[in-house]
């Protein structure tokens, strides 16, 4: 699962602005990410590590988590609005076989609870992460099929979905922190800051 999300976090172009909205963690176009959509996934994903032996996992934690969590959101979105806009054939069947070769790789069904904890990814947004493999994919072999050579494949889609989110504007609400061009990802503006906190159940 990790190795996928290597795969994806090609996308580390995305130009992020600040959010003015107290109550968005990012907006991008007409899709508003809500603190509150933040706040359920961060803690989705710390209640599914009570439920698996994490002590050789290396897991994000507090505001890294929170981050990476919205940088995922924002990356997953950023995907479904390229597949729009090039009216990607994303059928439901294409979905089902990829997911159950996903799962058939990390050794069927009763390792996926682990694997997505190892990942970072909230049950809810497999289907989501599956979907974004997929129009990844296509994505890919159409370059490919373009004339674009292998080793160019994964810059000229970083390319995409970089000039994708300045198209749509993407702004990310500060208290998450800013946007580090030379590594890629939110970089915390306010480490003693609070945003989004797991809630204790």
């Amino acid at each position: 699962m990790k190795k996928i999300i290597a795969v994806l976090a090609v996308a580390s172009g995305l130009l992020l602005t600040g959010c003015s909205e107290a109550q968005t963690a990012a907006t991008l176009g007409d899709v508003k990410i809500s603190q509150a959509e933040l706040q359920s996934t961060v803690d989705s994903i710390l209640k599914e590590r009570t439920k698996v032996d994490t002590t050789q996992m290396q897991l994000e934690t507090g505001e890294a988590l929170n981050r990476g969590q919205l940088r995922f959101k924002i990356l997953m979105n950023v995907f479904a609005e390229i597949a729009k806009e090039l009216k990607l054939d994303v059928t439901p069947a294409l979905l089902a076989q990829k997911r159950a070769s996903l799962v058939e790789t990390i050794g069927g069904e009763a390792n996926l609870q682990k694997n997505l904890v190892n990942a970072t990814i909230a049950p809810d947004d497999f289907d989501i992460y599956v979907r974004a493999i997929v129009i990844n994919e296509q994505i890919a072999k159409a370059l490919g099929d373009s004339g674009v050579t292998q080793d160019q494949i994964d810059t000229k889609i970083a390319q995409l979905l970089s000039a994708k989110a300045v198209e749509l504007k993407v702004n990310i609400n500060p208290r998450y922190g800013k946007w580090d061009a030379a590594t890629g990802d939110i970089s915390p503006s306010n480490p003693a800051g609070a945003a989004v906190t797991p809630s204790t159940k």
